[in-house]
């Protein structure tokens, strides 16, 4: 892998991992743009990058990932449905799924269009959590249950959590905040795995490109988590579900799986 190329799949990974729109989906797509094989290596370096999004979140959020408890028992319980069902289903997952064009150009359209429904039809409630320390902790295990569904390439982690967070009763600015922390240990665990597994495949000439996709995942995600944060101010989810639906026509048509 050429630095060049590197460097763009971690500012992909940056500007996607937060945003509704599947990360993963967009490093496939990106992977396929740049002409790389799809090789064992390319999949556990897209998944590895991730450890600069981690990265940039634990620094932003650094004072409430060590508030205690209150918080962080909250993330254990989100965590704990997504690290059984991930762990069990991972190798199929990699094997089968993981690079695979026509799941995520489905994912991506269906994803879109559910997320334009769900604007269209969901009023947020008056007496929803309104601060992440509000949300109950059984809400919490069922956002870690939507969560898991981001396992599909394309489906999109922040998405899942959001829609499910939402339609749970928790108002959008918390679980927004909550979806970034949750990202932590997820995402975390996922990379650790991922690596435990598959550090043969890197070589030591793989060096520079993880290191050069960590940085720009890293600097991109500082980025992209404030645009997140001041677009739900006035903007909602339904603008990402038409750039969902659009990109997967676009990609459709010019990709033809």
């Amino acid at each position: 892998m050429q630095p060049l190329q590197a460097l763009i799949l971690g500012a992909v990974e940056g500007l996607s991992e937060f945003l509704p729109i599947s990360s993963t989906g967009h490093l496939i797509l990106t992977s396929h743009f740049l002409g790389l094989p799809e090789t064992d290596m390319l999949k556990s370096f897209e998944i590895a990058i991730q450890l600069g999004a981690i990265c940039a979140v634990a620094w932003l959020y650094r004072v409430k990932l060590l508030a205690g408890p209150k918080v962080w028992t909250r993330v254990a319980a989100a965590f704990l449905p997504t690290a059984v069902i991930g762990l069990a289903v991972h190798r199929l997952v990699k094997t089968y799924l993981l690079g695979n064009l026509q799941v995520v150009l489905w994912s991506l359209l269906l994803g879109g269009i559910a997320l334009v429904a769900f604007e269209r039809w969901h009023k947020e409630r008056a007496d929803g959590a309104g601060e992440i320390t509000a949300i109950t902790h059984w809400q919490a295990f069922w956002v870690g249950v939507a969560q898991a569904v981001a396992i599909i390439p394309g489906v999109s982690r922040s998405a899942a959590t959001i829609v499910g967070g939402e339609a749970l009763g928790v108002k959008r600015a918390a679980i927004v905040e909550f979806s970034f922390l949750l990202a932590v240990p997820t995402m975390a665990a996922a990379t650790g795995l991922d690596l435990l597994s598959s550090y043969k495949d890197f070589s030591s000439g793989d060096a520079l490109a993880l290191a050069l996709g960590f940085a720009a995942a890293f600097a991109v995600a500082l980025a992209s988590v404030r645009f997140m944060l001041d677009f739900i101010k006035t903007h909602t989810f339904a603008w990402f579900g038409a750039y969902r639906i659009a990109a997967a026509i676009l990609f459709f048509l010019i990709i033809r799986p």
